[in-house]
């Protein structure tokens, strides 16, 4: 099986398991900066060369030896379930694609049919009932995770937990898991394990969200999103990326995790 979702520095000094939705773009940039004193031209996702990829043929072995023979630092970030599954509402259902286009071509009008959301338009400046959609939308989701049904779930809903596991069970270990909501702190910790061939300065690095402005904005606060019904969906789909990446279910409006990610924890209850 090998280790879908891994990210590599060419130099081999950093090995990153992608969980989308949770800082990805950055991270990746992050990465190439470290190796090459400059950023990638584009969108870090489209990137085939510069920096290693488990989706490109000739970085898997690079990978796979790297990975096993416990070389660089491996790491992953999580981000709170809550606002993580609104982000992917409102940039992959709501919102217009980098290439002007909805998400995987049929599966809005889809959604619009089955599941009644609606997504507004640009030419209506996106003008519809945000918490309505967004609360079919997650039954639409839960049926995804949870019956595979009207398909497969998309890696940017799959549980974080299912992303991170996959590392372990294939023969990885994580030396760090830090959080999207402390980002300079986790990424300044990997990059002060490890001797980059080049120094970054992470305050000054920007942000790379590939998601802003193709969409609508957000217009209320976490909390109004998630009655108790949505709550109870949020809790069958990602009971475990709380309890392990220790977010406060309780609160949805509290992004912050509410103490340190235990990396015995993580190894012990996602491996094997």
């Amino acid at each position: 099986m090998g280790f879908p979702g891994v990210w590599m520095t060419e130099s081999e000094s950093l090995v990153y398991r992608v969980v989308p939705k949770c800082a990805c773009s950055t991270i990746g940039q992050i990465m190439f900066y470290s190796d090459h004193g400059r950023y990638f031209d584009g969108d870090i996702h489209d990137a085939n060369e510069g920096l290693h990829k488990w989706g490109l043929d000739d970085s898997q072995k690079s990978i796979e030896e790297a990975v096993l023979a416990g070389r660089g630092v491996s790491f992953t970030c999580v981000r709170n379930p809550y606002a993580r599954i609104l982000s992917s509402f409102f940039d992959k259902i709501a919102g217009i694609q980098r290439n002007g286009k909805r998400y995987r071509g049929n599966l809005v009008p889809q959604l619009i049919q089955k599941y009644g959301i609606e997504v507004g338009s640009p030419e209506d400046d996106f003008d519809f009932d945000q918490i309505k959609s967004f609360r079919r939308f997650l039954l639409f989701a839960r049926d995804t995770i949870r019956w595979r049904r009207p398909m497969d779930p998309d890696i940017h809903w799959s549980a974080m937990s299912g992303h991170i596991s996959t590392f372990i069970n294939n023969g990885g270990h994580y030396d760090q898991i830090f959080f999207t909501e402390k980002f300079n702190e986790g990424i300044q910790k990997v990059l002060d394990a490890v001797e980059t061939p080049v120094k970054v300065d992470v305050e000054a690095v920007p942000r790379f969200n590939e998601s802003e402005g193709h969409g609508p904005k957000r217009a209320h606060k976490v909390s109004e999103y998630f009655d108790d019904l949505s709550r109870h969906l949020v809790w069958e789909m990602y009971k475990r990326d709380f309890q392990l990446f220790r977010y406060d279910f309780d609160d949805p409006d509290n992004k912050m995790p509410r103490d340190e990610v235990d990396l015995e924890e993580v190894h012990a209850k996602l491996g094997r």
